[in-house]
């Protein structure tokens, strides 16, 4: 049990895609603005990314890398991942009309999300014979972008409220905050590993 909750922590705070490997980075600045488009946004993602893990993780161990098929790995990946981003568009545009419509360009756009991408690709080099830690690190990663994306909406109505000299409005304030925002979770560094103790 201990190791799932390290793991889970790792990937929401040390490990965290969006804001210590860079990867997502489209969605987080594009959908961030407001709160309920991120916490939609970040939804989707963790759904996609644990169906997506769930779906390659299997394709991979029993699939393409008995057969030799290793190197087709990113192809069927995101072939995986642009149809469960289809079931996902499908489920909100039927029944959460106002979501798909605030999400907008963004929710295709999870298809080359490359932090889902990531995540399967990572998930099947670092767990190859265990299952249940790659659904974890999954979960906790999906967990780990929503709390990017929910705390860089703070940040940025916060922005949006200050005043900024003419040149920094825009886009370069934004990307000064998300540096700094990510900074915050440097400190996090060492702390997870050793929580417990071996």
């Amino acid at each position: 049990m201990t190791k799932f909750i390290v793991i889970l922590l790792s990937a929401v705070f040390v490990n965290n895609y969006v804001l210590s490997r860079f990867l997502g980075i489209c969605p987080f600045l594009g959908v961030s603005k407001k709160l309920d488009s991120a916490t939609g946004m970040s939804l989707a993602v963790i759904f996609v990314m644990m169906m997506a893990t769930a779906a390659t993780w299997p394709i991979q161990t029993f699939l393409l890398d008995p057969n030799g098929l290793g190197y087709l790995q990113t192809i069927v990946f995101i072939l995986v991942i642009a149809a469960l981003v289809q079931l996902v568009e499908i489920v909100l545009k039927r029944y959460i009309p106002a979501l798909h419509q605030s999400l907008g360009v963004y929710l295709p756009l999870i298809t080359t999300n490359c932090a889902v991408l990531g995540v399967t690709i990572l998930n099947v080099t670092d767990y190859p014979d265990d299952f249940l830690s790659a659904m974890v690190n999954s979960f906790g990663s999906g967990l780990g972008f929503f709390l990017a994306m929910v705390m860089f909406s703070g940040v940025r109505s916060k922005i949006e409220s200050a005043d900024i000299p003419e040149s920094f409005k825009g886009l370069p304030v934004t990307l000064i905050a998300a540096s700094i925002t990510s900074l915050s979770f440097l400190g996090f560094g060492g702390v997870v590993e050793n929580m417990f103790p071996a």
